[in-house]
C-alpha cells in the first residue's frame, strides 16, 4: 500500500446567512484551485457585528488535501 502525504491549510469564509454557509463558501472556494480535498475541520466561528446587529457570519476551517509534491 502507498503511503499518502496530506497538506493542511486554514481557511476563513463568510456569509450575510449562517455559519453553515460561510464554512460551505470557504471550501468550494478551495475547490476552485486545489485537488483532492480531503476533510475540512471547523475551528472557530465569530460574527461581525455593525450598529448592534449581526451583518456577517465567519466560520474559520482546517482544510486537508492530498499533497503531490515533486519527486
Amino acid at each position: 500500500m502507498a503511503e499518502n502525504v496530506y497538506k493542511v491549510i486554514e481557511l476563513i469564509g463568510s456569509s450575510t446567512e449562517s455559519w453553515e454557509k460561510a464554512a460551505q463558501a470557504a471550501v468550494e472556494r478551495a475547490a476552485q484551485s486545489l485537488r483532492d480535498l480531503r476533510v475540512a475541520e471547523v475551528t472557530a466561528q465569530d460574527v461581525v457585528i455593525e450598529n448592534g446587529k449581526v451583518e456577517a457570519y465567519r466560520t474559520k476551517v482546517k482544510v486537508s488535501f492530498k499533497y503531490e509534491g515533486k519527486d
